[in-house]
């Protein structure tokens, strides 16, 4: 019994992230998408296909930005933690 509590308890926390995550991106698109795009400027069949090509790249560098302070971060800690220790 306490490995189905554990794994539904993980099911639910998995989903729950993934969900939130969903809806991060969703807002982060709509309001770049009103930050970013002039209306009047884009014109033609394949103008909703690049605006959204321009703000996924622009969600790509945001990501891979935070993931490389992230690692700098965590290099960056190791290495004050051993010359804390020293």
């Amino acid at each position: 019994e306490a490995f189905n509590t554990a794994f539904r308890g993980g099911a639910v926390m998995g989903f729950s992230l993934c969900a939130l995550a969903l809806a991060v991106l969703f807002i982060l698109i709509t309001g770049l998408s009103w930050l970013f795009v002039d209306p009047e400027e884009v014109t033609g069949e394949n103008a909703n296909v690049f605006v959204y090509k321009v703000l996924f790249e622009i969600v790509s560098g945001y990501g891979l930005g935070g993931s490389t302070i992230a690692l700098f971060g965590r290099v960056g800690g190791g290495i004050y933690t051993k010359a804390a220790d020293v």
